[in-house]
């Protein structure tokens, strides 16, 4: 099963994950009779939604998914995908404005400005090129006219800010009782999602087709810098933050995969709403999108419903282009080296195949075999050896390609190089020995497990719906356990002889910097390096956040949603809830304190 639902930011705090549940019954596994029984609703513009009725429930987890990530991009505008998930929650032409036709005047004017400051950094990048200056955006380097201009656009922005209605979508869905509004971009598709009370469908399909509709981009600069900032948090603030991303240039030769989702910094700079909007128009027409509903609701007036809210969206003028470049064929083995402020570890990446190859699903029961505690990873590297504290592995198969990684954390005496040969020789030991039948059963085991587990709460099946559609084929979620149960031992090692070699490999070895290394919170001890750094980067934005009140929402959500949390990450889940329960804690004693003694007891009279 593909693992790159663990790298959505879908559920609170990047929760969802590639599953491997803890089922251990050794007796033969038997293909999953269940069936997710969908609906399919084809619009003439092209749209399709995805419709499952549980009718036991009094929600319905409702969603829908572009067909486009930073894959769809090109160097200049890397990390527009990105951008567009957080400008698609700034209103539409009647939600979140006083005055809509200042407001279409003001984004003009702003652009008119851009387009100066813009001509000010050709000139600049010329001079750059040129050896005169080293950073073509130096603060320094600003004249005085390109200060003029900037005050004139922040005049501007001002001016609009007064006209919005702040967080107007948010504030419509939360007073008609919807939770978890989110969204999340990876290298393939963006996810907008949300869950709201069954009597309240009517009003979701206004809401989100009206976005799709009439969208304004408003604060697109703005928010291009707040983009901007979560790249400095989430990447260049963490440990291994630049290194990753090197690692991931480095790997992908010629696939659009090896830009980062969030984009390159001097892309961020430079995006224009004009470039956005030829984006938008390409990729969010209807042709482009599928929406999905999973909850209680009647079936033939949900597809009225939809058919009338979303069957006035426009199809695009002309189909958006597929990704045709294709990764080059590697021919040596790439490694790479770094110093970082982190605990020594190792990453090891293969190519290999892209979702719903064939090949796919023996290499996810081969991640199956080096997983989990009782995987031989562990067994070997942290209990028999004591040279590592944590290991993982696994397939992720994107839409257009895929990789096999490995990585692991240093214990003890343990070294990245250890680590590494370590990992050979289990792989060989793989290829070389027999694969007894039982340890391939619990394996299978854990797919059966799964299979049932994923369709039973509804949010994370419409996740899945969109997810696996985005990638190409919702019905992924019907067919990948009967596959994965038919592999066999001799798929698993011949998948494992055939990708997993010297000359398809790259290697990082991450060694600590000189200096002490930054302390990792009790909570996280023992998480794997992936793991840790998912969660770091959560926290750092957790940290800003001072109303306990708002942290215990954050905690509520992340407790009612753990259930739908596939086994392994399921420790993640507990450490953020721990952290989030002390900082709770931690913020509330800090106000205590700082409550005179004379005031009021809360609750009592003022």
């Amino acid at each position: 099963m593909t693992r790159l639902l663990r790298a959505l930011l879908l559920l609170p705090l990047s929760l969802l994950g590639a599953s491997t549940a803890s089922a251990e019954d050794p007796e033969a596994p038997e293909a999953p009779e269940a069936k997710v029984p969908v609906e399919v609703l084809e619009l003439e513009n092209g749209m399709r939604f995805l419709l499952v009725q549980r009718e036991n429930m009094t929600t319905i987890s409702a969603g829908w998914v572009a067909h486009v990530g930073s894959a769809n991009e090109r160097p200049g505008i890397t990390g527009l995908s990105h951008l567009f998930e957080h400008m698609m929650f700034k209103g539409s032409h009647a939600i979140g404005t006083r005055d809509i036709q200042r407001d279409l005047e003001i984004l003009e004017e702003q652009e008119a400005l851009q387009e100066e400051i813009r001509q000010i950094y050709r000139e600049q990048r010329a001079r750059w090129r040129r050896g005169e200056i080293d950073d073509p955006y130096a603060e320094e380097l600003r004249s005085e006219h390109q200060i003029e201009l900037e005050q004139r656009f922040q005049a501007l922005v001002d001016e609009q800010r007064e006209l919005m209605v702040k967080d107007e979508f948010d504030k419509i869905y939360t007073k008609a009782g919807a939770t978890g509004m989110n969204a999340g971009t990876t290298q393939d598709i963006t996810i907008y999602f949300i869950t709201v009370p069954a009597n309240k469908l009517e009003l979701w399909c206004w809401m989100e087709s009206d976005r799709l509709h009439t969208p304004v981009m408003r604060e697109f600069y703005s928010e291009r810098d707040v983009v901007y900032e979560e790249r400095r948090l989430r990447t260049e603030s963490t440990p291994t933050g630049e290194f990753d991303e090197q690692f991931d240039a480095m790997f992908w030769q010629s696939h659009p995969y090896g830009w980062p989702v969030v984009g390159w910094p001097s892309d961020l700079r430079v995006i224009t709403k004009e470039q956005a909007d030829e984006y938008y128009d390409t990729y969010y027409a209807p042709n482009n999108l599928t929406g999905a509903l999973v909850g209680n609701f009647e079936l033939q007036e949900a597809k009225q419903l939809i058919q009338q809210h979303f069957g006035r969206l426009e199809r695009g003028a002309q189909s958006p282009p597929d990704v045709v470049t294709l990764e080059m064929e590697q021919k040596a083995e790439k490694r790479m080296v770094a110093e970082c402020d982190c605990q020594p570890q190792i990453a090891v990446r293969y190519h290999t195949v892209p979702f719903m190859h064939r090949d796919s699903y023996a290499l996810d029961v081969l991640a199956g075999l080096m997983n989990g505690r009782t995987g031989r990873l562990y067994k070997a590297m942290v209990l028999d050896q004591e040279i590592a504290s944590t290991t993982t592995c696994g397939q992720d198969s994107a839409k257009y390609a895929g990789s096999f990684s490995f990585s692991a954390q240093t214990k003890g005496e343990g070294t990245p190089e250890a680590l590494e040969q370590a990992w050979y020789a289990e792989l060989q030991r793989l290829i070389d020995e027999p694969i007894p039948e039982r340890e391939l059963t619990k394996v299978k085991n854990r797919i059966a497990a799964d299979a049932f587990r994923q369709l039973e709460s509804p949010f994370f099946l419409l996740i899945q719906l969109l997810f696996y559609d985005g990638l190409g084929d919702w019905n992924y979620i019907n067919t990948w356990a009967d596959i994965t149960l038919a592999v066999t031992a001799e798929d698993v090692k011949r998948v494992a002889s055939e990708y997993l070699t010297l000359e398809n490999r790259a290697v990082a070895l991450y060694y600590r910097q000189d200096g002490p290394v930054a302390e990792i919170p009790a909570e996280f001890a023992g998480l794997a390096p992936d793991q840790l750094q998912m969660v770091q980067a959560q926290v750092t934005e957790l940290e800003k956040i001072e109303d306990p009140g708002q942290l215990e929402e954050i905690l509520a959500g992340m407790s009612a949603q753990k259930d739908a949390v596939p086994e392994e990450f399921k420790g993640v889940v507990t450490a953020l809830e721990t952290w989030v329960h002390n900082r709770i804690t931690e913020l509330k004693d800090a106000n205590a304190e700082a409550i005179p003694a004379s005031a009021p007891a809360e609750g009592g009279q003022q």
